[in-house]
């Protein structure tokens, strides 16, 4: 499997252009275990392509971070790191988030709802209180056992929904 540095990863996939705006899916397509709790309204929806990126720890691969660029109209808006963090690259406002919920797809790192825990600046994500990865594609972790120190990255996409109170 091809190693990859964040730099690296981001660069790609900054090089190689994001995807095109896409539809989210309606509410009622939205399993309910990751649905936004009722006060919330949505703010922002971008598609995004990038990495998760998976470091081998006693014979089994792990996490590290995501790398991931979103975009609109397939120019970059916001890059998503590790935290998890999304940082506007527009505004420079951030917002960090932990999971709330998740739900499993097949062959894809799950869906989630994500509940912010950090807002800075005062852009797009200075006020967001939840964010929904949806439309997961890819981003599974290598399976079989690995050689401890080994990294590898695997390209994803999903759709980030960001929310705000109201």
């Amino acid at each position: 499997m091809k190693r990859m540095t964040v730099a690296l990863a981001i660069g790609a996939l900054l090089v190689g252009g994001a995807a095109t705006a896409s539809a989210t899916p309606a509410a009622s397509q939205v399993p309910d275990a990751i649905k936004v709790p009722a006060g919330n309204r949505p703010v922002a929806t971008y598609p995004a392509e990038g990495v998760q990126i998976y470091g081998c720890t006693n014979g089994a691969w792990a996490l590290i971070q995501p790398a991931a660029v979103l975009s609109k109209h397939g120019k970059p808006v916001a890059l998503h790191s590790k935290g998890p963090v999304w940082t506007s690259t527009v505004d420079g406002s951030t917002v960090g988030a932990a999971a709330a919920a998740n739900s499993p797809r097949p062959d894809a790192i799950p869906e989630l709802l994500l509940k912010a825990n950090l807002n800075t600046g005062d852009g797009i994500f200075a006020h967001v209180t939840y964010i929904q990865r949806l439309n997961t594609r890819g981003g599974v972790a290598p399976a079989g056992t690995c050689t401890d120190g080994a990294q590898t990255a695997v390209r994803y996409s999903a759709d980030y929904a960001f929310w705000v109170a109201g």
